[in-house]
C-alpha cells in the first residue's frame, strides 16, 4: 500500500462520509456513512479489536497515488487524434460512495479508487492526468461531445451502451453480503444460504430482483422463505439494523460493503459475493466514445498496470482486491438490453 501525506485513521474517515440515498447498480451505487457506535457484544472473537487493525485510508487532498510506468505497447495503440495531446481528460464522479469517488477533506479534490485507476491509465499512456468531476447524468453528453476523453465512474458494460461507447474493463461488477462481525452466517455463496434469513436490500435495485428470484426458487424447492426482504434507503440505517440484530444480512454493491468491512472489521464482515449481473456477468469499464478508437490503447494501459502489480496495489489501497480482473478486455459481452 502506497503511503500518503496524511493518513487519518478509519474512525475519522467514517465520520466524514455523508448519508445519501442508495442508487441502482449501473449508477454509482451503494453508499457508506458514519458508522453507528458498536453494539455491546458485536465483535467476533477473531475480529480485530483496535481500529488501528483496520484499513488505513487517507482522505487528504494530497493523495500520493500509486504510479506506473509508460507502456510502449499502449502508446503505440493510441489513435492519431490523441498522440499529440499532452494530457488525458477523464470524467469521474465525486458524489458516489467511498471508496469509488468522493471529495477529499478540502471538499474540492476528487479522490478514490476511480481516480487512482485514471492515474494508472494516464501514466501508461505517457499523459498528464486532468480530472473533471461530472454528475452521473452528465457524463454521457460530456463524452459524446468530446469535452472529456474517457469516463471512469463505475460504469457497467451493457449492450445498449456499447452502441455509442467503447469499453475497457478494469473491475468485476460485484454484489456483496454484509453481516455483523459476530454473525452465525459465515458464508453466502448460493441461494440456499439465504433461506429463512432476514435479508435487507435497497428498493428498486438489481439486487432486490436477485433476492426475490432466489427466494422464489428456494420456495419452489421447499426451502424456508426469506424473512422480508426488508427495505432501506439509508446505509446508516442498515448498519444500525445489523448491529441491533433486526436483520441478518444486507446485499448491495460490494465496493462500498468491502470498504465498510475493511475500515471497521470489528463491526462488519462481507461473507460472500456474486456478480451484479446475475445470472449474467457484468463488468465495470473505462468508457470512451465509439469511433474514437481509443479503447485498445486504454485496455493495453490497464493490462500494463496489471502485469507490473500497480493495478492490484490500487485495489488493495481501497479494500477492493476481491473485484480485480485478471485481464482488461475491450468491449466484452455486456448486460443484455431490457425489453
Amino acid at each position: 500500500m502506497t503511503a500518503t501525506t496524511s493518513r487519518p485513521r478509519a474512525s475519522r474517515a467514517l465520520a466524514l462520509l455523508a448519508v445519501v440515498p442508495l442508487l441502482a447498480l449501473t449508477a454509482c451505487a451503494g453508499v457508506t456513512t458514519e458508522a453507528p457506535a458498536a453494539a455491546e457484544g458485536t465483535a467476533a472473537e477473531e475480529a480485530p479489536t483496535s481500529v488501528s487493525d483496520a484499513l488505513d485510508v487517507s482522505t487528504s487532498p494530497d493523495q500520493d497515488r500509486v504510479r506506473t510506468t509508460e507502456s510502449a505497447e499502449a502508446i503505440a495503440l493510441l489513435p492519431d487524434s490523441w498522440k499529440d495531446e499532452d494530457e488525458i481528460v477523464v470524467a469521474v464522479s465525486a458524489g458516489s460512495a467511498p471508496p469509488l469517488g468522493f471529495l477529499a477533506d478540502d471538499d474540492e479534490t476528487p479522490i478514490g479508487s476511480e481516480t487512482d485507476i485514471a492515474q494508472l491509465v494516464a501514466d501508461a499512456l505517457g499523459k498528464e492526468l486532468r480530472l473533471e468531476v461530472k454528475a452521473w447524468a452528465d457524463w454521457p453528453l460530456a463524452l459524446g461531445s468530446g469535452d472529456v476523453d474517457a469516463v471512469i465512474a463505475n460504469v457497467t458494460v451493457t449492450e445498449e451502451r456499447k452502441e455509442t461507447i467503447d469499453f475497457s474493463t478494469y473491475r468485476n461488477d460485484e454484489l456483496g453480503w454484509l453481516v455483523r462481525a459476530d454473525s452465525d452466517i459465515t458464508t453466502i455463496t448460493q441461494r440456499e444460504d439465504i433461506a429463512g434469513k432476514v435479508v435487507a436490500v435497497g428498493s428498486g435495485t438489481n439486487q432486490e430482483k436477485i433476492v426475490l428470484e432466489w427466494d422464489r426458487l428456494n420456495r419452489e424447492d421447499g426451502l424456508e422463505p426469506v424473512q422480508g426482504p426488508e427495505y432501506y434507503e439509508q446505509f446508516a440505517d442498515v448498519l444500525l439494523a445489523l448491529q441491533s440484530g433486526r436483520i441478518d444480512t444486507y446485499v448491495g454493491p460490494n465496493a462500498s460493503l468491502a470498504y465498510q468491512a475493511a475500515i471497521s472489521p470489528q463491526d462488519f464482515a462481507v461473507v460472500g459475493t456474486l456478480n451484479g449481473g446475475w445470472p449474467d456477468t457484468a463488468q465495470i469499464a473505462v468508457a470512451t466514445k465509439k469511433g474514437a478508437e481509443a479503447a485498445p490503447a486504454i485496455t493495453a494501459a490497464i493490462n500494463h498496470a496489471v502485469e507490473d502489480g500497480t493495478y492490484l496495489e490500487v485495489l488493495q489501497r481501497w479494500g477492493l482486491e476481491s473485484e480485480a480482473v485478471e485481464e482488461s478486455q475491450t468491449n466484452p459481452p455486456g448486460l443484455p438490453k431490457t425489453e
